[in-house]
């Protein structure tokens, strides 16, 4: 032990209720392990951010990586003039579409599928991509997680026939 003393009343009593505080040192071995967290805690910020490189947008763009390798995204247009998807497409639309766009296509809350404007593109592409993401800011869902790649195709197809 060192040369200080210990088991020292620090008179405080009195402004503590009564209760009474002591000086005691810390034990050497928790002031050891309290200096060498900090020293591994330094050599760990220095080794991880400037020696090896590492951070947490590198793991995360490696595991959306991995994810894409094991799990590939399946991208599916729309099958223009097919009869059974147009089919296919015609019973999912009656099922989901057909109190926002109406039975006729006509529209209603949602926009006319049927006129020549079509305010996010009337191209294969562009059909599948809005029923797929959606358009949150018009109030339409995103069908991608619901209806699957297929689906989707199929009720797309089914709008294109009976578009402009």
């Amino acid at each position: 032990m060192s040369g200080r003393e210990t088991n020292r009343v620090l008179g405080h009593a009195a402004d503590a209720d009564g209760i009474e505080e002591y000086d005691n040192p810390l034990p050497a071995w928790w002031l050891g392990l309290f200096y060498f967290t900090i020293g591994w805690g330094l050599v760990y910020l220095v080794d991880y951010h400037f020696v090896s490189g590492r951070s947490q947008a590198g793991y995360y763009a490696a595991e959306l990586a991995d994810a894409d390798v094991r799990w590939p995204q399946k991208v599916v247009t729309a099958k223009v003039g097919d009869a059974d998807a147009i089919g296919r497409g015609a019973q999912i639309y009656s099922q989901n579409c057909i109190g926002c766009h109406g039975p006729e296509l006509k529209g209603g809350i949602g926009p006319d599928l049927t006129d020549g404007t079509w305010i996010h593109g009337g191209s294969a592409a562009d059909v599948t991509r809005v029923v797929t993401e959606g358009v949150p800011a018009k109030g339409m869902v995103s069908w991608g997680p619901i209806l699957g790649a297929e689906k989707i195709a199929d009720v797309a197809a089914f709008v294109l026939s009976r578009g402009p």
